[in-house]
């Protein structure tokens, strides 16, 4: 059985440096596009862990709403309002708000996001947070997320070596005097690019934390539990038709894609990353471009030579696209497994949920393979000029 070495590899192969150099300047685009994909999904996953963990079916929060980490808070009021309306169950409060915690070891200060609900209506399905709700009713208790960024100290690492009679001295951000309260457990739930670490508390132990600046009927989200059976959409469009136009009312789906797309659109953020990955692809296509350009521009006389035994345009162009495609895969490997060494680093170093998905394995090779096809449809040009007449 006779084995045809394709035409395309034979020349790319035929300078190896070149064609290893051009697989790197590949790899490193695919690298890109990993790591570009990777911190984008890590924004929107890590700033919608809340709304994630969150039980209930609808939430309600203030019309001045923009995101979780940029709140305004609305009268708890209009969570009791709901509970008159059929297919309502029951409501639960959730305060949010950011306060500066005291590293125990540094002394200095650093912001913080607190969470705090009533323990006897648990908001939240973290499993450490169910396991430690008790503790929670205790005053001047909090949990601590062990995810929290090493700013704040080594309070989680402290806790589970066995000092379980930490306090911490939490400081509103226009306060001076700040509020002690004690460590009682850990739960995970990890930073976002808005907020560095977490904690959470009861909500009469969050009123204390913030005693001017908080009263206890203002809220942050009301989160509405439906009865068995009751249809969500038609409960909701009840409640929006019904309720004031101070408040807005969400499905969990929408209320996660609000968030996200507060991030895509409305943060430079959002922009820059958006901007990046464009970019990635754009040089991907010139750097491409400029290794088979360069390939054929060197194999010119090969090609006219080709054409002049009775070779077609289209048999030349196939070739050219083959290349593409070789280069494509071969530059996607190292590109590949490179990023993920590089996702499990900054994922240690940021504690961001930087991780590698099928979906991002998949979008970056068909990416990948476009990139380069599309650079093989503009290097034929120079293809398509040769003349067997070059020969001579």
């Amino acid at each position: 059985m006779n084995f045809k070495i394709p035409l395309a590899w034979l020349q790319l192969a035929q300078q190896r440096v070149r064609f290893v150099v051009a697989v790197a300047g590949i790899g490193f685009i695919v690298l890109l596009m990993f790591i570009q994909l990777g911190f984008q999904d890590a924004l929107y996953s890590s700033a919608t862990a809340v709304h994630q963990h969150l039980r209930g079916d609808l939430f309600l929060v203030s019309s001045q709403y923009k995101a979780l980490t940029a709140i305004q808070s609305f009268s708890r009021t209009r969570l009791y309002q709901s509970l008159g309306f059929e297919g309502v169950d029951s409501v639960s409060s959730l305060y949010l708000q950011f306060a500066k915690l005291k590293n125990p070891v540094s002394g200095e200060k650093y912001s913080i996001y607190v969470i705090g609900f009533d323990p006897g209506r648990p908001v939240m399905d973290i499993p450490e947070v169910e396991q430690n709700l008790d503790k929670l009713k205790v005053p001047d208790v909090m949990l601590f997320d062990r995810d929290s960024r090493p700013e704040f100290g080594p309070i989680a690492e402290q806790f589970e070596k066995g000092n379980t009679e930490q306090t911490i001295e939490i400081f509103p951000f226009d306060a001076v005097k700040g509020y002690r309260v004690r460590v009682s457990g850990l739960f995970s739930l990890g930073p976002s690019f808005g907020v560095d670490g977490n904690l959470i508390v009861s909500d009469s132990t969050f009123l204390r934390i913030n005693p001017n600046t908080r009263p206890a009927e203002k809220i942050d989200v009301g989160i509405i539990t439906l009865k068995p059976g009751a249809d969500p959409a038609q409960v909701l469009a009840n409640l929006k038709e019904n309720l004031p136009n101070d408040v807005k009312i969400f499905t969990r789906q929408e209320f996660i894609d609000f968030e996200k797309n507060y991030w895509a659109a409305r943060t430079p953020i959002g922009f820059i990353l958006n901007l990046m990955l464009t970019m990635a692809s754009v040089v991907g296509v010139v750097i491409v471009y400029q290794i088979l350009y360069s390939n054929i521009s060197t194999q010119f006389i090969a090609y006219a030579t080709l054409k002049a035994i009775g070779y077609t345009n289209n048999y030349l162009l196939k070739v050219v696209f083959q290349q593409a495609l070789i280069l494509a895969l071969l530059g996607y490997i190292p590109g590949y497994i490179i990023s993920v060494g590089l996702y499990d680093f900054a994922s240690e170093a940021t504690k961001l949920p930087i991780i590698m998905t099928v979906n991002n394995t998949v979008v970056v090779l068909v990416s990948t393979v476009l990139i380069c096809l599309t650079s093989g449809a503009l290097a034929i040009n120079k293809l398509r000029s040769a003349d067997p007449a070059d020969i001579f």
